[in-house]
């Protein structure tokens, strides 16, 4: 996750944000419906992409097409793939400083 902080981060994401999304359930009160089902789903195929439910299906459905749903698997699948990729070579994340 390390890299993907460090690129959100450049990307302008608050910490409060980045904050929140490591702790969902204390600041569920800054993501939409649709947000938390998108976390939700990302969350399950992280740990298990077997324990997509049929609730968790109902739910995705209601606030996404099945494009859009294919879009977050892949973009769930990719960042998953990039985390272990990085991990096995221990490649680190690049910081960088903001110099103005």
């Amino acid at each position: 996750m390390a890299a993907h902080t460090a690129l959100a981060r450049q990307l302008g994401v608050t910490e409060e944000l980045l904050d929140a999304l490591y702790h969902i359930d204390t600041h569920r009160h800054l993501f939409t419906t649709r947000e938390l089902a998108a976390l939700r789903f990302a969350e399950v195929m992280t740990t298990s992409g077997r324990d997509v439910d049929e609730a968790l299906w109902d739910e995705l459905q209601a606030h996404f097409d099945d494009g859009e749903i294919v879009e977050l698997a892949s973009v769930v699948g990719l960042f998953n793939f990039f985390n272990r990729y990085a991990d096995a070579l221990r490649i680190m994340p690049l910081e960088t400083t903001t110099g103005d």
